[in-house]
């Protein structure tokens, strides 16, 4: 502390004690950063000077780094969630594999024109698929990403944070109990994203509903029926799911003939019929297997069921069930082969006779 003397008004001398320069610790605080150290002493220990780079200079600068930290962690996530997802959902390039193809008996080539026409449906189908996942996960990550930096910023800022964090911890917990339906629902729609079980386009058989999928999204699943009613299906609720068309299906008929019917010959006006509608326009591209007379499937009371099977392009089964039951009657017309059905014969009384 500086003492100067002064001369006073009436009573001679008076002793002044002068006020101790500002320190280091005064302008910049007990951990003082380097830019407000060097303010100080290059300005001869201006207090004001330093404080006002602080805030100035060196906390919009902190701040700035951290936003740009968290806008370069964004996009670095986002491209190797990316690469990720399309390594784990992609199938390898095709020249390093082959296709299975059903009904073949060996793996085909991806040089026949009809498997590379498959493998570039199954190729978009997982594409997509890829996408919606890395879609998700990218939010996610961005956000967590962006509430941190805040936190940050608002560190910087001179806000305290414990209120802050107590708050978000109380609020957490609220909405895990509140919530619980809406987390199970994302749950169990990103794992049915990850795990393929349905896409859009395909028919599948969720229980209750069951129709075309329109919508995957991480919540909730949005069908259409055969009837033109759209479901919505919360993730969290599909128990078991049966889908009709993933990758190729199957066209099965029952046909029932009379017990006296020659069952050789019923197989061979099955075969033959099925395999002419399988090479008529309009139905011969969506056959992808020669079709199959099973045999005998069950014995019933009217009749011998016997079972025929035909895989075809995914969804196209509904349509060559149809018109192989359409060829099937013809053809067992045409060869006298009774279709039974259910009869029953009636007595009428005549009372006065």
């Amino acid at each position: 502390m500086d003492v100067s003397i002064i001369p006073a008004s009436t009573a001679g001398w008076a002793v002044v004690a002068a006020p101790d320069p500002p320190t280091l610790p005064d302008a910049c605080g007990e951990e003082p950063n380097y830019l407000c150290e060097r303010v100080f002493e290059a300005t001869d220990g201006n207090a004001t000077a330093a404080r006002l780079t602080d805030w100035l200079i060196d906390r919009p600068l902190a701040i700035f780094l951290i936003l740009l930290i968290a806008w370069i962690a964004v996009r670095v996530s986002r491209r190797y969630v990316d690469r990720l997802v399309k390594r784990i959902v992609s199938p390898p390039t095709p020249s390093s594999r082959l296709l299975f193809i059903p009904g073949f008996d060996e793996r085909a080539d991806l040089s026949d024109p009809e498997v590379r026409e498959r493998e570039d449906r199954l190729q978009l189908r997982k594409t997509a698929r890829a996408a919606s996942i890395s879609a998700v996960l990218t939010s996610t990550i961005s956000v967590g990403i962006w509430v941190i930096a805040l936190m940050l910023v608002l560190g910087e800022l001179g806000v305290d944070l414990a209120p802050l964090i107590a708050g978000a911890g109380i609020a957490g917990v609220a909405l895990g109990f509140g919530a619980q339906a809406l987390v199970k629902d994302c749950i169990s729609g990103l794992f049915m994203l990850l795990e393929d079980q349905y896409g859009i386009g395909d028919i599948v058989d969720l229980g209750e509903a069951t129709g075309v999928v329109e919508e995957v999204a991480l919540r909730t699943t949005v069908l259409r029926g055969v009837d033109g009613t759209v479901w919505h299906v919360p993730n969290g609720e599909v128990q078991r799911v049966g889908n009709k068309s993933q990758h190729w299906s199957v066209a099965l008929i029952d046909i029932d003939v009379a017990y006296d019917a020659d069952l050789d010959a019923v197989r061979r006006v099955m075969q033959s019929a099925a395999d002419d509608l399988c090479d008529r326009d309009g139905v011969s591209e969506l056959i992808l297997d020669a079709p199959q007379v099973l045999g005998v499937e069950t014995l019933g009371a009217d009749g011998i069921t016997l079972r025929m099977t035909v895989t075809t392009t995914p969804g196209a089964q509904w349509t060559v069930q149809r018109e192989l039951r359409a060829a099937l009657k013809a053809s067992f017309d045409a060869a006298g082969i009774e279709i039974p059905f259910p009869q029953r014969t009636v007595w009428l009384r005549n009372e006065e006779a």
